[in-house]
Parts: structure tokens; C-alpha cells; sequence
């Protein structure tokens, strides 16, 4: 069989490209979400007028990507039958309930609320669209929890036993809480968090660099520099929590993420690779810079800690080595750059230099946000690349293989589906920018009146004041 032009490959790229370009969306959305809640909360305990009409801006971006991400996550849930029926009937017992419990709880409710959120400005009390709000973020949160325990049960499977080539779970609670959730789902949720507020501080910076609305978006900057300041080094404890987990349950995973081939002696440590050429062939790194010790200290907390080396493995049951290598690395010297970006912002609001008149001649600064925007949104694709590549050659880790979860499709099918999906992405991917960058070059409506007149009671009262 042609080494690229099969069904396998063909599905496994397609599948890739459908979930990188998918991913975007739940990342901006389900921050944007919890954005658009403190919003509005402040606007109910302050009244004023300015987090009403910020709310209204931001909350324009959050409707864009939530269709968006609506549209790009259907051809998902079609491919698990058009691609990956042998994956599906095998593991459906569980994944198939544990994506049904996604659409019909977290989706519904993220769907059922959103209408009351758009719609019923006016028409319901202030405390009641804030509570409508609230269940939108929530109904996204909560669906990311079920996204990642699903794919973190392919990863570490659990409370399931094989029968007759099918997963049944035997314990629910151990399935969904399967050894590797928790670091997968919280590692998740706060690159959602974090992506979020690198694209909208840098929307602010925009808007700082041409003067519009400059103390209102500094204010806005200011708010997005003290979560990221929570929420960036969580993150890269997260990412470390992560890693270890990973070491321990799929050591595999581990050592080709870190081009480690030999499992280090007894009493000697595991050196980290800085950058290398893994050789897969040959079983070595063609060339490579390490730091004694450093695997070892990171993945067990101790200088001679064991490490195994891919040679342990057949080489049938290991993973691709470069791609999860390098994305791996690229994906730390994302986050560690948002980090070093809140740091400096930090330094700078410390010296009383993160004023409307300071930054108007700090254009290297404003420029670090908006170059930022996309940031998170890259990390999150490489993170992703290293944790489905790295599973492999594993649709569910140790006990089907994803040779055996393909369809019986033709390679052609493959192919112009694939290009088909490609082609209409991209299309939607223009549109959406088009779209936001209107509603962005717009800015906030500084005449939009607060016209709340209805079901408010005394929250009307005090909102029309202002």
C-alpha cells in the first residue's frame, strides 16, 4: 500500500486537520465566555455604562466563533462513521455514551441558554440574562470536560473491559476519571483561558496603538495582565503536571517526545535533548544538545531517575519521533514567550509606565500583544499534535491499534473528502475574519443606550440613570 495515498493516512490526516482547525473555536469561546460574564457582572455591581457596551463588542467576537466552531465540529462527529466506523463500534460502548452525554447535557444547555443570552436583553431582568450567561460558560466548560475525558480514556483506558472486540464498561466513574484526565482536562481549560486573553489583549492593544478608546482598553489590558498573571504560570505547572503524568502512563509517548532512545543506566541520570535530529532508523539522534540529568529531574523529580528509551519498545509500538519532538519544544517557547509578555507588562504597570501617555511611545510593546493574538491558538494545535501523534500507534492506548479502527473506504474517498473539508475550512476561516475584523475596525458602540426597561424592577431603575 502507497505510504501516503491510503485510507489510513488519508483519514488520520483528514481527522488532524478537521480537529486543529475545530480547535481554534472552543479555545476563543469558552474564555471569551467567562469574559463576557465578568463583564456583565461588573456592569450590575458598578452601572456603568462602559462594561455594557464592552459587552456588547466582545460578546459580537464570542457569536462569531461559536457558529464557527458549531460548523466545524459536525464534520467530527460524521467522521467517527465515515472513517473511523471500526474505532467506533469497538469503543463506542463508552466514547459514544461519553459524546452523547457532551451534546445532549453541555451542548444543550450552551445552546438552550445562548438564545436567552441574545435574545433576552430587555426582556428578562439583568440578574436573569447574567445567570443566562453564566450557563453558556458553564454549558462550554463543561463540555470541554467531557471532550477530554473522552480522548484522555483513548489515552490511559480505564473501567472498560474488551468483549467480543468492544469496550463495556465495568465502572463508569472509573472510565470518566481515567488516570489521565484530570492533567488533560485542566491543561486544556486553562490554554482555552489563556488563548483568550492574549487575543483580546492584543485586540486592545490595537485599539490603544490608534488612540481609540485608549483608557477604556487599557483598563481592559489591565484586567487581561492580572489573569494572565494567574492564569500563564498555572499553565506551565499544568504543562509540567502533564508531562509527568504522560511518563508514567505512556512511557512510549514520553521517550519519543523527548528523542530519548536508551533507557539510562541504574544510578545514572537520563540527559534532556535541547534540540536534536532523531534518526529513527538508526535508533539514535543524528545530532543533539542535552543537559545531564534534566529528563530524569523532570520526570521523577530526581537526578537518576529511570527513563525508558524507545529501544524497550518494538519498533512496531512506537510512536512517530520528530513531530512530537519539535512541536513539543515549539509549543514550551510559546508559552514560555506569554509568559515573559505578562512578565514585562507586569514590570511595566509596576513602574507606572502602563498609562495611555507612556504607552503611546512603547510601540515594541503594543506590538508584542498584537503579535500575540495567534499565540495561544498555535501552542494549543502543537500541544495537540504531540498528544495524538504521540499515542500512536494507538487509537485507545495498548489496546486497539489504529490500523484496525479504519473504515473500509477507498483511498479516493479519503482523498476528495479530505480536499473537500480542506478547501471549506479555509473558506470559513476567511469569512470569519472578514467578519471579526468589521466588528473589530467598528470598536465598541460608544452611543449604545441602555434601554433596559423591562423585568428589571429597581436594576432598571439604576440602569437608566446612567
Amino acid at each position: 500500500m502507497d505510504t501516503f495515498y491510503n485510507p489510513l493516512t488519508l483519514s488520520r490526516l483528514q481527522f488532524a486537520i478537521t480537529t486543529s482547525f475545530h480547535m481554534f473555536w472552543p479555545l476563543l469561546t469558552i474564555g471569551l465566555a467567562w469574559w463576557l460574564v465578568a463583564l456583565e457582572a461588573a456592569w450590575m455591581i458598578t452601572g456603568r455604562e462602559t462594561f455594557y457596551r464592552h459587552r456588547h463588542f466582545w460578546g459580537k467576537l464570542f457569536l462569531l466563533g461559536f457558529g464557527v466552531g458549531v460548523a466545524s465540529g459536525l464534520p467530527l462527529e460524521f467522521q467517527f462513521g465515515t472513517n473511523w466506523a471500526l474505532f467506533s463500534r469497538a469503543g463506542g460502548g463508552f466514547f459514544g455514551n461519553i459524546l452523547g452525554f457532551e451534546a445532549s447535557m453541555s451542548f444543550m444547555l450552551e445552546a438552550a441558554f445562548l438564545g436567552i443570552m441574545i435574545f433576552g436583553w430587555n426582556r428578562i431582568s439583568k440578574g436573569m440574562h447574567l445567570f443566562a450567561t453564566i450557563m453558556v460558560a458553564f454549558g462550554a466548560t463543561l463540555s470541554a470536560f467531557w471532550i477530554m475525558s473522552a480522548n484522555a480514556w483513548m489515552q490511559t483506558p480505564a473501567g472498560t473491559e474488551m468483549v467480543d472486540g468492544r469496550a463495556v464498561p465495568v465502572d463508569y466513574y472509573a472510565a470518566i476519571f481515567n488516570p489521565s484526565w484530570f492533567y488533560s482536562f485542566t491543561h486544556m481549560l486553562a490554554a482555552c483561558l489563556a488563548t483568550t486573553l492574549f487575543f483580546i489583549g492584543g485586540i486592545c492593544a490595537w485599539f490603544i496603538s490608534t488612540g481609540r478608546q485608549s483608557e477604556t482598553f487599557l483598563k481592559a489590558l489591565k484586567g487581561v495582565v492580572l489573569a494572565a498573571a494567574i492564569i500563564t504560570p498555572l499553565q506551565i505547572y499544568l504543562g509540567d503536571l502533564s508531562g509527568r503524568g504522560v511518563a508514567k502512563y505512556q512511557p512510549a509517548k514520553t521517550a519519543a517526545m523527548e528523542a530519548h532512545w536508551q533507557t539510562n543506566a541504574p544510578g545514572s541520570g537520563a540527559s534532556w535533548a535541547v534540540a536534536a535530529w532523531p534518526d529513527s532508523a538508526n535508533e539514535r539522534n543524528a545530532w543533539e544538545i542535552r543537559v545531564p540529568y534534566m529528563l530524569s529531574l523532570m520526570t521523577d523529580r530526581s537526578l537518576t531517575g529511570p527513563v525508558t528509551g524507545l529501544k524497550e519498545f518494538p519498533p512496531r509500538d512506537r510512536p512517530p519521533v520528530a513531530l512530537p519532538f519539535y512541536a513539543l519544544r515549539l509549543m514550551v517557547l510559546i508559552g514560555m514567550s506569554m509568559f515573559a509578555l505578562m512578565l514585562w507588562s507586569l514590570a511595566k504597570w509596576a513602574r507606572g509606565r502602563l498609562t495611555v501617555e507612556r504607552l503611546g511611545k512603547s510601540r515594541w510593546f503594543l506590538r508584542a500583544w498584537m503579535w500575540s493574538i495567534p499565540l495561544g491558538f498555535i501552542a494549543a494545535d502543537l500541544g495537540w499534535a504531540v498528544r495524538e501523534v504521540g499515542r500512536q500507534p494507538w487509537v485507545i492506548y495498548n489496546v486497539m491499534r489504529t490500523e484496525h479502527g479504519v473504515s473500509n473506504i477507498s483511498a479516493a474517498n479519503a482523498a476528495w473528502t479530505l480536499v473537500g473539508y480542506t478547501a471549506i475550512y479555509i473558506a470559513i476561516l476567511i469569512a470569519f475574519i472578514v467578519l471579526a475584523r468589521r466588528v473589530i475596525l467598528r470598536g465598541p458602540d460608544e452611543t449604545l443606550e441602555l434601554s433596559y426597561t423591562a423585568g428589571g424592577g429597581d436594576d432598571d431603575a439604576a440602569a437608566g440613570g446612567h
